[in-house]
C-alpha cells in the first residue's frame, strides 16, 4: 500500500508524522471519508468542498487547491490499483511544539489513505442492526460546531465504547436536552407513515453527504422529507429506522433499547432507498481514469 504524504507517495511503513504534529497532540485538523465504486469516486467534489469549509472555519490553510486535492485522491486510487475502496483524506495543523498556539505550526500535514473497508458485516444489511442509547451525550454545537469534521472524535469514541461494552455494534447519542442526534459515526433516519424524518443539524448533527443524498432520494420517492426534533419515543414507534454514512452507506435498524422497530426487519422504504443509492453510485462522481 502506498500513502500520499505531503506531496509524495510512500510505503505504509514510511508514512509517518512527527510526534509534535498538532493533529496527534490536540486533534487539531480536519478529515473526510470518501468511497469509490467501480472506478467512480462518489460525491468527491462535495467531500473536498466540505473539507475546505472545515479547514477554513478552524483557520487551517490547505496547501493546495480543491482541484489538486481531487487529483491526489484519484491518483491514490490509481497508484494502489483500487476501484472499490474507502479513502481517508486528512489535513492536520502540522508540526509545532507542546503548546496550543497554532502559529507555531509552520506547515500543514496532508495525507491520503486508500484502502478497503467493511464497517458492518453484510448480514446486518439484510437482517438489520440493533442499537442502544448511551449515557454519553453529543457535544453541544455551541462548544464545537458539528459541521467541522475535526480529528477530535473522543466524544464519539466514548459512546462507541459504551455500545461495545454493552454488546452492541452502534450507539445512539442524545443532546443535552434529551433529543436524538446521531450515532457515533452515522446519521439516523426514521420512517413514519409517508414521512422520512431525521434530526436537524442545529442540535449537534453533521450534514452528512450520504444523509443529503438519501433525503433527495426520499423526495424522488414522493416521501415527506423533514428535519425534525426526535425523541426516543419517536424512534421506538417508527415503522422503519436506518443509519446513513459514507462508510456505512444505508444500514437498517430493527431494534432500539430492546424495542422492536416496525416488523423487526428491514422495511420497504429502507430497501428502496438502498436500491436507489446503489444505482446512484454507478453514475455520480469523479472517474479515476
Amino acid at each position: 500500500m502506498k500513502i500520499y504524504l505531503n506531496g509524495t507517495f510512500v510505503e505504509r511503513s514510511q508514512a509517518t508524522v512527527s510526534v509534535f504534529d498538532h493533529g496527534l497532540l490536540y486533534g487539531d485538523g480536519v478529515f473526510e471519508g470518501i468511497r469509490s465504486y467501480q472506478g467512480l469516486v462518489f460525491k468527491l467534489r462535495e467531500h473536498v468542498e466540505r473539507l475546505f469549509e472545515s479547514a477554513h472555519t478552524i483557520m487551517l490553510r490547505i496547501p493546495m487547491t480543491k482541484d489538486e486535492m481531487i487529483d491526489v485522491v484519484t491518483e491514490s486510487l490509481r497508484v494502489n490499483k483500487l476501484r472499490d475502496a474507502y479513502v481517508r483524506l486528512v489535513v492536520t495543523r502540522g508540526e509545532g511544539d507542546l503548546g496550543l498556539d497554532p502559529r507555531k505550526c509552520a506547515r500543514p500535514t496532508v495525507f491520503v489513505i486508500a484502502d478497503k473497508i467493511e464497517l458492518y458485516p453484510r448480514t446486518l444489511y439484510e437482517k438489520g442492526l440493533e442499537l442502544i442509547t448511551v449515557a454519553t451525550q453529543r457535544n453541544v454545537p455551541e462548544a464545537l460546531n458539528p459541521q467541522i469534521k475535526s480529528l477530535n472524535y473522543l466524544n464519539n469514541i466514548l459512546a462507541k465504547i459504551e455500545a461495545v461494552t454493552a454488546g452492541f455494534e452502534e450507539a445512539i447519542m442524545l443532546s443535552s436536552s434529551g433529543y436524538v442526534t446521531e450515532c457515533t459515526g452515522e446519521n439516523l433516519f426514521i420512517v413514519s407513515g409517508r414521512r422520512l424524518l431525521t434530526p436537524p443539524p442545529y442540535i449537534g448533527v453533521l450534514r452528512g453527504i450520504t444523509r443529503g443524498t438519501v433525503m433527495a432520494l426520499g423526495e424522488r420517492l414522493r416521501l415527506d422529507v423533514r428535519e425534525e426534533l426526535l425523541t426516543r419515543h419517536d424512534l421506538f414507534n417508527a415503522s422503519e429506522c436506518f443509519l446513513t454514512g459514507t462508510a456505512a452507506e444505508i444500514v437498517p435498524v430493527v431494534k432500539i433499547d430492546g424495542r422492536v422497530i416496525g416488523q423487526g426487519k428491514p422495511g420497504p422504504v429502507t430497501k428502496r432507498l438502498q436500491k436507489g443509492f446503489a444505482q446512484l453510485t454507478k453514475t455520480e462522481g469523479v472517474r479515476i481514469g
